[in-house]
Order: structure tokens, then C-alpha cells, then sequence
């Protein structure tokens, strides 16, 4: 999973190096040397021996060897270029964090950037989109699902002849190819070196006298040059002489060489380290750092307060004993789109969850762990509705790993099942809004499933998760899992008298209605849940998506007057409470009667804000519907190669989406009639080659030229005028590319 502030690009999405690398000249070249010959390389090693620096070291220089070479045409072989090998990028999938092997592949795929609404399988998706990639792919901390990944990594290399895989753990994978590259730690040179750059780094003014530096190399030759060690070990430099560091780690060598009996030394050293670091911790700090191991990934202050305090632990001294924590190195302090957050080295948490474990608190922490972030969807999902929207979309999207842990924590108590489904429909807002639409089915089908799972005495909870479902599904193309999951919430909501419940399923009816292309019942649907809505005094984001939903169905049957009156008051309701996600659809409703009634000029800046919104999302959804009006209004423009380019472009999209345009002819008719126009303007040669320009986007790229084009200036419409792309289904079936 991804702990580290990334820089995502078009080519990649390595991490900032946030402290120099040090030494490891000759390894790296060696590691160079065979990812040229192997598709399959795994650097192995004891915890705490450099593995993740050193792939990412190798990553970097990759990645730098290919940013500036232009697109290659193909692969001339394993000693092709790096500006071949990896011209589609170098991408780092973190798994450390990763418990559940069914996130495995969602992992992956949220490391390339891929999002995926439809119901095939995730390993298919990652499959197809590599299939004709030619990039470099590091997997870091698989050792926990070692033969999951292996299976992956096995399958993706036989179906993608243009990937190749950089992979960091303490055991090989042991798939036929795979080149292994056991790191030693590294000679005393450069640990020393590296010792002496941390202090410095801890301390700016640490200047180790002939006498300092000969404590150091002692010092390292007693931790074996394990670069962990030695970050823990420059930790204590800011307080202790290196004379003293050197005392203290000879006083208790011998008392801290615990662990399995005839393991490797290096091992029985890491823990040593680790062991010494624990020891001249206060017994406060010991507590924090048993504690802090229930986090998976980061995590903020304020969710370490709630978790970790208690009478023994007061609530106001956890901030100066997580400041401790960071000046000994066994907390990291990273900038985040979330704010500022922790994280706890892998080897660390795991000795301080061993701790936890023998204190006999794991179960109770773990039950704190996930009422905190119970907590914390539910504020999330109040604030959705709200101007902190965006900051809510990110601060969901840096807790994802402890909201994972959370729901397996629900699923693992019987009696708590009710929980799992609480929080599973709560996040229904991230699956919807942020692209998250398979996680989303994944969590919601278990906890629904579970043994357990049609326990009554909770109703409301399994009501909820029964409706986000239904909505997940409809999204993703599903017709009969939304309406089981729909009709069942309706019929249990009747018998429970929740009518807020039955108000979520009849509008999730209506949006299921309305992308089969049976307006009439989309109408009625949709009319009678605001009824309800209202009845019940609700109103948030899903309300407002009822009022658009109304209003698209009414534009597509012609009454674009009240289309008009019902997503003019979204977007006024949009505007006044700060939400932005349901506005763009209200826009592109707007947009859409703008369009029928020729205002071009207008359609193109509502759908320009449009796009814009659902980009910052991640709403994949929402953004390829305004490309698809965008190209209908470019071709009205007078741009018809501006317009095939648009087109071609959202068609692979629309692979991440499912069926194109959900096989709507009521959705799909701005598309045909944007091909025909184009195509009659262009001929059919030239607009396929402008379309396959477009395919060729990235999505950041499609998205930069599409608000570009705002700014332009219209050429005048050489098209003749754009008629209303009011159809019917009869007349216009879904495109079949």
C-alpha cells in the first residue's frame, strides 16, 4: 500500500527521496546490470538491510534514464535501451500493508493509477492494461502474502511480454526467470558514512572528534552495518556521546541477542538494534511505540491520542512522546495532501506488536484502532456534504490501509458484524465519488455475505449497506446484484418502518431505471424518493444526486425547461453548502440543455468546470460523460480533428467505466452524433487517425487539453448547427466500437 507522499507523473509514480542515499555504488550497478537480462529481479535480505533504498535507488535511475528519450516503437529484446524497456514508466506498488490477498490486485492497480468500476475480475483488468505496456513495476514488503504475489507476478510476466518487475522482501519469490540479489549490509566505509550523515542530519551540530569516529565504526561493526540499526542508533546521538551509544550497546549485547534459536546473526543483530533502541526507551515510550504498532501505515496525531491513551497514558503527554519517538527514529514524520502524519518503520511495528501481544492489550487496542476509525468515516461522510469535501476525499484516501484493517477487524468478531457493514456503507461516498467502485463491491459483498450477515437485531446498519450495494452495482454495470440488493433493502425497510432506508432504495431504483433507459420509471422513481427524502427530512449529497438524476431524466425526455429548474437549484444548493461533487453533475445536466438549445459558448465553460471537478476525484464516471458532451460541443465549434481526438480519447475509459456509456441510447446520443458530424467533416481516414490520437492520452494529458481548449477561441460552426441530441432508445442503440 502507499505509506510515502508520492509524485505521481505520466511515467511513474516514485516517491520523493526525502534523505540522500548513501554509498551502495557497487550494488546498484550490479542490480542494473540484471534487470537488463532478467524481467524478473527480487533483492533479498534480513529486515532493516536496505532493500527498499536500494530498489527505489535502482527505480530512480530507471526511471531517469527513460524521462527524457522520446516514446520507442517497440522492444528490441532484453538489452533494449532503458528508454525502451520502461518508456511507459516506473511504478512503485507498497505492500507492506497489505493483509487481505483479494486487495492484492487493487493494490497494483491503484499504484498504476488504473481505475475500474466495472464487475471483471482486477486481475483481468491489471492483465489487459500491461499487456502491451513496456514499463518497470517494484513490488516492496510482499512477504506477508509471498505466494499470492508470486502467482500475480508469475501471470502478469507470461501476459505482459513488455514488463518487468523490481521486487524487494526477505524470501525470493521462486518464479522460473526470477534473478534473486541477496544485500549484505553495506561495507564499513559506507556504514560509517551513513552513520555520520544521520547524526548530522539529527543534529546539525554533531562534529565527531578522531576519538567519535572511532566509537562510530565500533558501533557499526556491532550492529553488522544493518543501515536500520544505524538510523536508530544516529537517533540517539542527539542526546548521548557516541562513547556512551557504544557503552550502552556493549552493556546490553549480550542480554538483547534474543529471538529464534539458530537464526542468522543478522537477524539475532536487527533485533539487538531494535531490542537496545526498546530498552533505553521510558517505560512511556515503550507503551506508545506497543501501541502505535495497531496502525497500518500512517497515521495523525489525534488518532493516536484517542487509540493510545489511557489511565496509564495521559491523553496530553502523547504529543512529547511521540516527539521522543521521531528523535530516536522509530516514528517518521511525513507531509501529506492529509496533513501531517506518522508512520512506523515495518520492522519497528512489527517488534512493538510482539511487545503489544505479550502484554496481553493487542485485542483491546485493535477494538480502540477500529471505533476510532468508525468514527472518523462517520464525521467523514457528515463533512462530505460540506465545503471540506476535497479534504475529506484525501484524508479517506490517506487512511485507506487503518479503514482496510478497521473492516477486518469487523469481520473478525462475529458479534460485530454490524459494524463492518456500518462502516462499508458509510465510505459509500469514497466508492461512488473517488473511483473506488470495486473496493467498494469487495467490502460491501463480505460483510453482507459473512455468516451472520442477515442478523436483524442491527437493521439499520445491514438497510445501509444493502442500499450502497445496490447503488456500487447499478454503477458498475451490475443490473442484477442492484436490484436483489435494492428490492431487499425496500422490503426491509417496510417491515422495519426506516424510511430514510426505503427512500435510498426507491432513488437507487430510479438511478437504475434511468441508466436502463426507461425514463418513465426513472421519473416516477426518482419523483416519489425526493417525496421521501423530504418526508424524512434528509438532505446531503445523495438527495441533490436524486434532483439531477430527476433532471437528466427529464432532459432526455424533452423537458428541458424542468431540467433546467431542478439542477439550476442544485447547483444554487451546491454553491451555498461549498459541495462540488454533485455539482459537476448538475452542470453537465446544464450543459447538456445548453447544447439543445445551440449555446455552445456555454456548454463548453459548464462542462470545462465539470471536468474539472470529477478529475480532482478521481470520478472516472462523471468525467468521461463531460468528454463525451465536450466533443459534441467541439465538433458544434467548428473543430471536428479537436472533437475525434476528444472522442478517441474516452473511448479506453470507458474500459475502466464498463459498457460504454452503460449502453445507453439516451446517454450514447451526443457520441453518435458527434462521430457522424466529425466523420462527414473529416472523412472516415482522418478521423480515425485524429481518434487514435486520442487513445494515445494519458489521462492527465486528455484532461490539460480538454481545459485548454476552454480558452480558445470558437471557430465558427462550419458544421451548420448542432440539432438537440434527443433520441430514443429505438432509434440510437448503444455504440458498438
Amino acid at each position: 500500500m502507499r505509506q510515502r507522499p508520492l509524485r505521481r507523473t505520466a511515467r511513474g509514480n516514485l516517491p520523493s527521496e526525502l534523505s540522500g542515499f548513501i554509498g551502495r555504488g557497487a550494488e546498484l550497478a550490479e542490480l542494473g546490470g540484471l534487470l537488463e537480462v532478467s524481467r524478473l529481479v527480487t533483492v533479498t535480505g534480513v529486515g532493516g538491510v536496505g532493500k527498499s533504498r536500494l530498489v527505489l535507488a535502482a527505480a530512480r535511475s530507471a526511471a531517469e534514464e527513460s524521462r527524457e528519450a522520446p516514446e520507442a516503437q517497440g522492444v528490441r529484446g532484453a538489452h533494449a535501451p532503458a528508454e525502451e524497456r520502461y518508456c511507459d514508466g516506473v511504478w512503485l506498488a507498497e505492500l507492506a500493508c497489505v493483509r487481505d490477498p483479494a486487495l492484492l490486485e487493487l493494490t497494483l492497480s491503484e499504484a498504476l493509477g488504473l481505475t475500474d468500476h466495472t464487475t471483471r475480475p482486477p486481475r483481468a483488468v491489471l492483465a489487459e492494461h500491461l499487456a502491451d505496456k513496456r514499463l518497470l513495476l517494484v513490488l516492496d514488503g510482499f512477504e506477508q502474502l509471498v505466494d499470492e504475489t508470486a502467482a500475480l507476478v508469475r501471470e502478469l510476466l507470461l501476459r505482459s511480454p513488455g514488463l518487468r518487475v523490481l521486487a524487494a522482501g526477505r524470501r525470493p519469490l521462486e518464479v522460473a526467470g526470477e534473478r534473486t540479489f541477496p544485500l549484505a549490509p553495506p561495507v564499513p566505509e559506507e556504514a560509517l558514512a551513513l552513520l555520520e550523515a544521520r547524526a548530522s542530519a539529527a543534529d546539525p551540530a554533531f562534529a565527531p572528534t578522531a576519538a567519535d569516529r572511532a566509537a562510530l565504526a565500533e558501533v557499526c561493526a556491532r550492529l553488522d552495518g544493518i543501515p536500520l540499526a544505524l538510523e536508530l542508533a544516529a537517533g540517539r546521538l542527539r542526546t548521548l556521546s557516541p562513547a556512551q551509544v557504544l557503552a550502552r550497546l556493549e552493556d546490553r549485547f549480550g542480554l538483547l541477542t534474543g529471538g529464534v534459536r539458530g537464526g542468522l546473526p543478522r537477524h539475532r543483530t536487527l533485533r539487538t538494534a531494535i531490542g537496545w533502541s526498546h530498552e533505553l526507551c521510558t517505560p512511556a515510550e515503550r507503551l506508545l511505540w506497543a501501541r502505535l504498532s495497531v496502525f497500518a501505515g500512517q497515521f495523525d496525531l489525534e488518532a493516536a491520542e484517542y487509540v493510545c491513551a489511557g489511565p496509564d497514558m495521559p491523553v496530553e503527554g502523547v504529543l512529547d512522546l511521540v516527539g521522543e519517538l521521531l528523535a530516536q527514529s522509530l516514528l517518521v514524520r511525513e507531509e501529506t495532501a492529509a496533513g501531517v502524519r506518522f508512520r512506523m518503520l515495518e520492522t519497528v511495528r512489527l517488534y512493538g506488536a510482539g511487545w503489544l501481544e505479550s502484554l496481553g492489550d493487542a485485542v483491546r487496542l485493535r477494538r480502540r484502532h477500529r471505533d476510532w476509525y468508525m468514527g472518523l468515516a462517520t464525521w467523514c461522510e457528515l463533512d462530505w456534504f460540506s465545503p471540506r469535501q476535497h479534504e475529506v476525499a484525501a484524508l479517506v484516501e490517506a487512511e485507506l490501509p487503518n479503514l482496510r484493517l478497521a473492516l477486518e477487524c469487523c469481520l473478525d468478531e462475529p458479534d460485530e458484524l454490524h459494524l463492518g457493514q456500518y462502516l462499508a456503507g458509510t465510505l459509500w461516498f469514497y466508492w461512488a465519488g473517488c473511483g473506488r467502485l470495486t473496493e467498494g463491491r469487495h467490502w460491501l459483498d463480505r460483510t453482507l455475505d459473512h455468516p451472520g450477515g442477515q442478523v436483524t437485531e442491527y437493521e439499520s446498519s445491514r438497510l445501509k449497506a444493502l442500499w450502497v450495494l445496490g447503488y456500487v452495482a447499478a454503477l458498475q454495470g451490475d443490473a442484477t446484484a442492484s436490484m436483489c440488493a435494492l428490492y431487499e433493502c425496500r422490503d426491509g425497510a417496510a417491515r422495519s418502518g426506516n424510511r430514510v432506508a426505503a427512500a435510498y432504495a426507491v432513488h437507487r431504483l430510479g438511478c437504475l431505471a434511468l441508466l436502463s433507459d426507461d425514463m418513465a420509471r426513472a421519473r416516477e422513481l426518482l419523483g416519489e424518493a425526493l417525496e421521501q427524502y423530504r418526508a424524512a427530512g434528509e438532505l446531503n449529497s445523495n438527495v441533490l444526486m436524486c434532483q439531477v438524476e430527476l433532471g437528466m431524466a427529464l432532459a432526455f425526455l424533452g423537458d428541458l425547461p424542468g431540467a433546467l429548474a431542478l439542477c439550476g437549484e442544485v447547483r444554487e444548493i451546491c454553491e451555498e453548502r461549498g459541495e462540488r461533487w454533485t455539482k459537476a453533475y448538475a452542470l453537465y445536466v446544464l450543459a447538456y440543455a445548453a447544447l439543445e438549445a445551440g449555446g455552445t459558448r456555454e456548454a463548453r465553460r459548464l462542462l470545462t468546470e465539470c471536468v474539472e471537478i470529477n478529475h480532482a476525484f478521481n470520478d472516472l464516471v462523471g468525467l468521461v460523460l463531460a468528454l463525451e458532451l465536450l466533443a459534441l460541443v467541439t465538433v458544434a465549434e467548428g473543430d471536428p480533428a479537436e472533437a475525434a481526438v476528444l472522442q478517441g480519447a474516452a473511448e479506453p475509459m470507458w474500459c475502466g467505466v464498463g459498457l460504454q456509456l452503460f449502453g445507453s441510447g439516451y446517454f450514447n446520443a451526443p457520441r453518435l452524433m458527434c462521430r457522424e458530424r466529425a466523420g462527414e467533416a473529416l472523412g472516415a481516414e482522418r478521423y480515425a487517425a485524429f481518434a487514435a490520437e486520442g487513445r494515445e492520452l494519458g489521462r492527465e494529458s486528455l484532461v490539460v487539453r480538454a481545459l485548454r481548449g476552454a480558452a480558445r477561441v470558437p471557430r465558427p460552426a462550419g458544421l451548420g448547427g448542432v440539432p438537440g441530441p434527443r433520441v430514443s432508445r429505438s432509434t440510437a442503440p448503444a455504440d458498438q466500437p
